[in-house]
């Protein structure tokens, strides 16, 4: 017994020697080239994976790039700092972002100025390879990166609560940055639990792609809450949109392709469960639905408030979806808001589109009717 028992106690040293051998003789390969500088926090991330500290503020001083074959990791509770207006992340087409924040500890994107404001720094960029309908791919406008492509189901990563704040900077006239933009992304992305707060130009903006969204919340920011174009086609649930700040234009704009309104394949997203609060008759833009230039839309479970003009039916193409059905808006609630529905066509001429709509003053939107729903406690902003 007494030699089994040294024999054992030899056996387990011998491991363990070999074992503490092995851990101190095998080097430390770093995941990814890109050098962190919570600091100066730019640049290319071109391989591997790099994964942010929650317990240091990073400081965005220009744009970050996550390339094809990298992946960008964000924990729970980590603050970015955009600090000059051109900062930004985007994602190029193969790259991955993981936004990994819980409801007690959102990730936070913002300004990192003393005083903020909107405007401030870029937004999040993410372009994936999904259809569009502006060519087979395209260049973004605001990172000149390629989107666009014939993948429905590409993967860009995963975002689950984000609060994206003081975005839209702009570079001229034409050209500046949304809190969340779009391009091209496909089924395989995750997105939701997404707020943008008091941003310069819209809170979201698809430019085509496929993917589809849950919990995304909208406010104050200075254009519209929502946006899209270019064919996006996704199927979205609990949208909660409300203006402030004495600023911001429509709840929805929505088109298909200015270009060619019968561009294909054709903008025709679903949404159900959607709240969007306008701030009364202030502006020349009061409106909460606009869709223009081509678009399709399903709608379900919807609740308008405090805008002049619920639904706005644009062009010639448009009242054709309202007609076929392939426009149609259910289980509507208006409060406050005069004039419910109207419609134009190309050339001008008034329509009646009453017909987009059927009413229902049960309809919740997004969970509290016209109040902010209970899921964005904890993690959202007012």
């Amino acid at each position: 017994m007494k030699n089994t028992v040294k024999k054992l106690g030899v056996l387990f040293m011998a491991v363990s020697i070999f074992s503490a051998c092995t851990n101190d003789d095998t080097p430390v390969v770093p995941s990814s080239s890109f050098a962190l500088n919570a600091n100066d926090f730019r640049g290319k991330i071109t391989d591997g994976d790099v994964t942010l500290d929650p317990n240091v503020i990073y400081k965005l001083t220009g744009s970050l790039t996550i390339e094809d074959g990298a992946k960008l990791i964000i924990p729970a509770g980590t603050v970015i700092e955009g600090t000059v207006g051109t900062s930004y992340i985007a994602v190029a087409q193969g790259g991955k972002i993981y936004v990994n924040g819980t409801a007690q500890k959102p990730v936070v994107m913002t300004s990192g100025a003393a005083v903020k404001a909107p405007g401030q720094w870029g937004g999040l960029v993410i372009c994936g390879k999904a259809p569009i309908n502006k060519g087979v791919t395209a260049s973004a406008e605001v990172s000149e990166l390629t989107y666009g492509g014939t993948n429905s189901a590409d993967n860009s990563g995963s975002i689950s609560y984000l609060r994206i704040e003081y975005s839209g900077y702009a570079y001229n006239s034409e050209k500046e940055f949304n809190g969340l933009s779009l391009f091209g992304v496909g089924k395989g992305t995750t997105i939701e639990y997404v707020q943008v707060y008091q941003g310069a130009d819209d809170g979201f903006e698809f430019f085509g792609g496929t993917v589809d969204t849950r919990y995304l919340v909208s406010t104050s920011n200075e254009d519209d809450q929502f946006d899209w174009t270019e064919g996006w086609n996704g199927t979205n649930e609990f949208w909660f949109g409300k203006l402030g700040l004495g600023r911001g234009n429509r709840g929805i704009e929505a088109d298909n392709n200015s270009n060619n309104h019968l561009a294909q394949p054709t903008s025709n997203p679903y949404i159900k469960n959607l709240t969007l609060v306008g701030l009364g008759d202030q502006g020349t833009e009061s409106q909460a639905i606009k869709l223009r230039v081509g678009t399709k839309g399903l709608f379900e479970n919807v609740v308008l408030s405090n805008f002049v003009t619920g639904i706005d039916i644009q062009h010639t193409e448009g009242i054709g979806y309202v007609n076929s059905q392939e426009i149609k808006i259910t289980d509507v609630r208006f409060v406050n808001v005069p004039s419910k529905a109207k419609g134009k066509d190309t050339a001008g001429a008034t329509v009646d589109v009453n017909s987009v709509f059927t009413e229902n003053d049960a309809a919740t939107g997004a969970g509290e009717g016209e109040n902010m729903p209970s899921w964005t406690a904890s993690w959202t902003r007012l």
